[in-house]
């Protein structure tokens, strides 16, 4: 078994916030999770509030965490069907390295 880790990142509508680190604090147990506010761009307006499409920008949630390889599947099939249609974008990334200093 590998012991490759992956970083995912999701960035979350605000209105979804509660949502996902409950789903989130039941998946992922073991590991944690970060949480931050973060300012999103995109060149389309679809759900965008009249003053954010103003300043070019919506506030949305971004969460992180590191996960082994044999949990990243399992995690992204649960976020799919909690949250199938919610706007919540995501990409993933191999670990090089990590640990506490």
């Amino acid at each position: 078994m590998s012991n490759q880790q992956y970083l995912i990142t999701l960035n979350v509508p605000q209105s979804l916030e509660e949502a996902l680190v409950d789903c989130l604090l039941t998946l992922e147990s073991e590991h944690g999770f970060s949480s931050f506010p973060v300012n999103a761009h995109d060149h389309r307006n679809e759900g965008l509030s009249l003053a954010e499409q103003v300043t070019g920008r919506q506030q949305k949630m971004r969460f992180q965490m590191y996960l082994p390889a044999q949990e990243l599947e399992p995690l992204l099939a649960q976020l799919r069907a909690d949250f199938s249609g919610s706007g919540i974008n995501y990409w993933v990334l191999p670990v090089i390295e990590n640990g506490a200093i």
